[in-house]
């Protein structure tokens, strides 16, 4: 996953770099495309928003693997959830 996360932010950032050409154009950079700008910013949206989602699903599990354990620490012999079925 982290290596796919690598590659793609590094084609992002050769894409942004100025050309290399000879003669007097050398330095200026090329405009950039509008829409390679917007498929940049909708592709890093959705890595922001799964960075997320994964983080609150991490903690999430964290708390109740928490619970159950302060639960077990007291001497808790039914610490497991109880599933209630819908009337």
């Amino acid at each position: 996953m982290s290596s796919i996360i690598a590659v793609t932010f590094t084609s992002i950032r050769r894409s942004r770099e100025p050309a290399m050409t000879d003669g007097d154009e050398r330095g200026q950079k090329p405009p950039e495309d509008e829409s390679s700008r917007a498929i940049e910013n909708a592709v890093m949206l959705a890595f922001f928003a799964v960075l997320v989602a994964a983080g609150i699903w991490l903690l999430s599990t964290m708390a109740d693997v928490r619970k159950a354990q302060d639960c077990a620490a007291q001497g808790r012999r039914n610490c497991g959830t109880i599933d209630v079925p819908a009337r």
